[in-house]
This record gives C-alpha cells, sequence and structure tokens, in this order.
C-alpha cells in the first residue's frame, strides 16, 4: 500500500513539474528563445571547433579533449530545439521558414545530429573511430545549415 501511495505521489509531482515547464515555456518571449538557441548553436561550435581541428589533422588528436568536448556536444545537442517555437517565427535570426514549414525533417536534422554526437562521445578514446565519428557529426551540421539556414 504504502509502494502505491509513494508511487502516486511521485507521478503526481512529476506531472505537475512538466506542466509547470511547459507554462513557463508558453511565457518565455520569443526573442529570449532565439537568443537561447543561438546561445546553445555558439557553444557547440566552439566544442566541435578542436574536435574538427583534430579529426582533419590541423590539431594533434588528443583523447582527453576528445572525450571531454564529445561529452559537452551530448549535452548541448540537447539543448536548443525548444528554442525553435513556433512564436519565433517572425523574431529575426538565420532561422529559414523552412524550420517551421518542415517540422518532421528539422526534426530529422536534430535527432541525427544527437546520434552522431553520442557515436562520437563513444568513439572519443580511439583516434580512428574518432576521426570517423568526427565526419558524420559535421555531415549532419553541414546538412541542416544547408535546409534550415540562412547563409
Amino acid at each position: 500500500m504504502k509502494k502505491k501511495l509513494i508511487s502516486a505521489c511521485i507521478a503526481l509531482a512529476f506531472g505537475a513539474g512538466a506542466g509547470y515547464a511547459t507554462m513557463v515555456m508558453a511565457q518565455a518571449k520569443p526573442e529570449q528563445l532565439v537568443k537561447q538557441r543561438q546561445a546553445a548553436m555558439t557553444l557547440i561550435s566552439k566544442y566541435f571547433g578542436p574536435l574538427g581541428a583534430m579529426a582533419k589533422g590541423k590539431a594533434p588528436y588528443d583523447a582527453e579533449v576528445a572525450a571531454r568536448n564529445a561529452g559537452y556536444l551530448v549535452a548541448l545537442s540537447q539543448m536548443p530545439w525548444d528554442g525553435f517555437h513556433a512564436s519565433t517565427k517572425g523574431v529575426e535570426s538565420k532561422a529559414l521558414p523552412a524550420v517551421f514549414e518542415n517540422e518532421a525533417k528539422f526534426k530529422e536534422g536534430q535527432e541525427r545530429l544527437q546520434g552522431a554526437v553520442k557515436k562520437l562521445a563513444g568513439a572519443a578514446k580511439d583516434e580512428s573511430a574518432f576521426k570517423g565519428a568526427a565526419g558524420e557529426v559535421a555531415k549532419a551540421c553541414g546538412a541542416c545549415h544547408n535546409d534550415f539556414r540562412q547563409k
């Protein structure tokens, strides 16, 4: 009986928390959402830059830096997407209208990036596997930018 009561209380707490998070997102100003998604993308670029240089042979491979940065990218690759809320459609940014017109394809791009980043994190300690995984991350970024970002 106690377990059922505790489970019900936990479920209620999580449900209330999810409802609160949805309400907060609905109240966020569109300009703020754009700034937040841009900040996340800037950090993705910051932490992927050294990895791309290592993958291309422009910087020496450092397994410790590769693992650290790839770990950051796993978290960062989750962050920008809620900032592409429909309320931001008219706010000045580099996002093309296709983001909102072809949401399924945009979602596929997000998932492709997230999957590639997870593979990169798993491959970070092995230089040859790392280089292949870094190439997949770069392709995922480029494909989404080609379809959904102004040049």
